[in-house]
């Protein structure tokens, strides 16, 4: 068994672990907490990604973290484990399950594995940059080469009014097929799976987007910031179909 692959199935260990808390409080009347931004938390939240990173330090003890709701331990490790715990914590609480776990490893700051994990739906999905699997199932975006036959999808609508040019997306969203806020980790679970075409968040934190671009890439997208450039380094997605990743970018930009 290669390196990645021992990987793989720790990362599964790991999605398998959270998930079975996540899914002890959901649609229950979980307390929920504001943090300092004002987002959202539970103790679902902090269940889970407490449970990960003991899981990770008892078997990796040399590797780092950096996860959503406790920080970065190990900072300087040459392995760096991105959690988000529940990604899309507003609708977790109302009970919708447009949410999921983001896992993801960095080999020297650039991701080698991503993992969105649907605990509710039981959905496993993980990318390594090359191939993505749904459930140990290859899965691949689907080929799309016009605007007007894509399915758009974003987060939060008023979040592009507040970090990007509202108008300019505005024109996009007339220009596709279909446009929904079927959002957070999911969206881009739609995307890889080849349900949707574009997923669009004008601004993200490390442990949002670090799961993702495994993913995407492996599902044969393209994914970058808002403006085209390297996601690694950005604090904003763009993911789509390669037939129209250039044309959103030049239309948004």
């Amino acid at each position: 068994m290669s390196e990645l692959d021992k990987y793989k199935l720790f990362t599964k260990h790991l999605a398998e672990l959270s998930g079975n808390v996540i899914r002890k409080y959901f649609r229950t009347n979980v307390k929920v907490d504001s943090k300092p931004d004002a987002s959202p938390v539970t103790i679902a939240d902090k269940k889970a990604e407490e449970l990960m990173r003991g899981e990770i330090m008892k078997n990796f003890p040399e590797h780092g973290i950096i996860g959503e709701e406790f920080g970065e331990h190990n900072p300087g490790a040459e392995y760096k484990w991105i959690l988000d715990p529940i990604d899309g914590t507003k609708s977790f609480i109302c009970g919708t399950v447009t949410f999921g776990t983001l896992i993801a490893l960095l080999k020297n700051n650039q991701p080698v594995l991503g993992v969105i994990n649907q605990p509710i739906l039981k959905e496993f999905l993980l990318g390594d940059n090359s191939t993505a699997e749904l459930n140990d199932v290859k899965v691949n975006v689907r080929a799309c080469n016009k605007l007007s036959d894509a399915v758009l999808l974003t987060t939060d609508h008023l979040n592009i009014k507040k970090y990007q040019d509202i108008e300019k997306f505005n024109e996009l969203t007339g220009r596709v097929k279909l446009y929904r806020n079927w959002g957070d980790c999911y969206g881009y679970y739609l995307v890889a799976t080849g349900y949707a075409d574009i997923m669009i968040d004008p601004v993200m934190n490390v442990w949002d987007l670090m799961a993702l671009i495994p993913v995407i890439r492996g599902a044969g997208g393209i994914i970058t910031d808002y403006h085209g450039n390297n996601p690694v380094t950005g604090s904003s997605i763009i993911a789509a179909s390669p037939g129209i990743h250039k044309n959103i970018i030049e239309l948004l930009n």
